[in-house]
């Protein structure tokens, strides 16, 4: 599409149906991604279209989740979702803007080098805000999430404008279900509605259970596909079997456990093209393998449940704020989750006592990356677990991530006035950067991966619900068994159990020790001078030991398989768009 100058405005490569634009007179309105928005009501969009400050309004009236671009007099503005699902990253090629949806398709235009203090901000446990806007190349920056990035009509200079805030949660669950009900019945139809055959996870959890059911109201023929993991006490099987005796139309596809790949399988033979470091790639077999046959059945479109447990079940966090509010109410369910989780009362106590702002807590963050971890109670109640860099990162690891997160505290805003908004959004966003690479290696098995739970219609339905009524130590997900009444059947919303993949991971770590040690042989980031490889070398020689219990090897593993995915691309990596 060009400019109206005649110079070129957005230049890409997309699949069919993913892009629709408009032209009216000098004004250009282009959607990319997930949407049901025809050429017509794209055109009666662009006709109205004013002022560029107007794409926010669009973005909320339109299901999906998408990018959105616009020009107007001149004045470009590109926008992704809320979610973080879909990003935006500029900088300057020959003194003129450029925007990408890539980071890396971004910095080989310009020729940017990777930014080593990010790199080893990246193996911090976990990474928190605002780091993760922080691009790995210098000269490239995101667009945060709920903001836009509007170019000037000379090309040479930019700014940002918040287009999206978080709802405030105040709204009871008895007043709104049906409105979520119908926002996610909604995000599914967006996918649904070109009939074909689609295909679902039918785990039987809530999550995925909601969206089969939403998904065979539709025109689209329906594949349903579960797959159990190898512990004996997975149900999931049993409870997926009991939603499709209630679907007879829709085609029920069941994988041998044994056929499950393990977490932390073919780790060297990753090759897809990641701008980004993501802990995605400990799951990247497990993700590819059934789509295969998933295919065959003549899937165009694949339907997850990701996102349930993060709109549905809110962070208990939000309990920091409700004992202030309510607080006999709160103690009564903070009993009750400390019953649930054995949560060590004192570090209750001090959690829910803790009253640092976020820019202190990140700097106290900051100086503290080397300490031990502290209970999980603590970043539970509070903004989050402190990062961490563990025994195997070098010194010089240890001054840099301090520096980086040091300067980030300095400006740091949450993302919400309380712990519980703040990690809510944080909890989407974070898993929302690792989906959209898990997206980028489907499409290239071809098969393109939809998560209606994370369009931002979702999002701000759920978020509007009153924490006290989203999260309960007495009911499993409250807000989605409200919703989804009348449309899921009450057996198959009786569940209350949800599936653990720790076995598969323990196992993963003994039976791919391997690679693992093949990984340190010869590290990238060794090279760098940010980790120790021998020690990484003794703990996969000890896949037993206690403290690789928790994921703490995700990030050091993420960040060594991305460097070594640079080694091996094109110079200029193809993008979806770069108006």
């Amino acid at each position: 599409m060009c400019h109206p100058s005649g110079r070129p405005w957005l230049v890409g490569r997309w699949a069919e149906g993913e892009l629709v634009a408009a032209a009216v007179r000098d004004t250009r309105l282009v959607v990319i991604g997930d949407h049901a928005v025809g050429e017509g009501q794209l055109a009666a969009e662009a006709a109205r279209l004013r002022d560029p400050a107007e794409l926010g309004a669009i973005a909320r009236r339109l299901p999906g989740c998408f990018h959105l671009l616009a020009l107007v007099d001149g004045t470009t503005r590109v926008q992704g979702p809320a979610s973080g699902l879909r990003l935006v990253f500029h900088g300057r090629v020959d003194g003129m803007e450029i925007v990408a949806d890539r980071a890396d398709t971004l910095a080989a235009l310009m020729g940017a080098p990777v930014d080593e203090r990010q790199v080893a901000a990246r193996l911090l446990w976990p990474v928190p805000h605002p780091l993760l806007h922080n691009s790995l190349w210098r000269g490239v920056d995101t667009v945060p999430p709920g903001e836009a990035l509007v170019i000037a009509p000379t090309g040479s200079a930019s700014r940002r404008t918040r287009w999206w805030t978080p709802p405030e949660p105040v709204r009871p669950l008895a007043a709104q279900s049906e409105r979520i009900r119908d926002a996610l019945s909604e995000a599914v139809q967006v996918r649904t509605r070109a009939g074909g055959v689609i295909s679902c996870d039918l785990s039987g959890g809530l999550d995925s259970t909601s969206v089969t059911f939403l998904a065979a109201r539709g025109k689209a023929h329906v594949v349903a596909g579960t797959r159990p993991g190898r512990d004996p006490a997975d149900d999931d099987l049993m409870w997926a079997r009991r939603a499709i005796a209630h679907l007879p139309e829709v085609e029920h596809v069941v994988w041998p456990p044994e056929a499950k790949p393990l977490v932390y399988e073919d780790l060297s033979r990753i090759d897809d093209v990641l701008d980004e470091p993501t802990i995605g790639v400990m799951d990247r077999a497990r993700l590819v393998t059934r789509l295969p046959a998933l295919i065959a059945r003549g899937s165009r479109r694949h339907l997850t449940g990701i996102g349930g447990d993060h709109v549905a079940w809110p962070a208990e966090a939000h309990f920091h704020a409700v004992l202030r509010r309510r607080p006999l109410f709160a103690l009564r369910q903070l009993r009750g989750f400390r019953a649930l989780w054995d949560w060590p009362l004192p570090g209750m106590a001090r959690a829910l006592a803790d009253s640092r702002p976020y820019q202190r807590w990140l700097r106290d963050a900051a100086e503290g990356l080397g300490r031990p971890q502290p209970a999980r109670v603590t970043g539970t109640l509070g903004w989050g677990m402190p990062p961490r860099l563990f025994s195997w990162a070098s010194p010089e690891a240890l001054r840099l991530a301090a520096d980086v997160l040091g300067e980030a505290a300095d400006s740091a805003v949450p993302l919400g006035p309380t712990p519980g908004e703040h990690k809510d959004l944080q909890q989407i966003r974070s898993t929302t950067r690792i989906i959209r690479q898990w997206d980028w290696a489907c499409a290239r098995e071809g098969l393109p991966m939809s998560h209606p739970y994370f369009d931002d219609q979702v999002i701000e339905e759920c978020l509007a619900v009153l924490p006290e009524d989203r999260v309960s130590p007495w009911q499993y997900k409250p807000l989605l068994v409200a919703a989804m009444r009348g449309v899921v059947p009450d057996e198959c919303l009786a569940r209350s159990s949800k599936a653990q993949a720790a076995l598969d991971a323990a196992q993963g770590l003994r039976s791919h020790r391997g690679e693992l040690l093949a990984l340190w042989s010869d590290s990238r980031l060794a090279r760098m001078g940010l980790i120790d490889t021998a020690h990484l070398r003794g703990l996969a020689l000890r896949p037993d030991t206690p403290e690789l219990r928790e994921a703490i090897l995700y990030s050091t593993i993420a960040c060594e398989i991305w460097l070594r995915t640079l080694e091996n691309r094109p110079s200029a990596v193809p993008s979806s768009g770069a108006p």
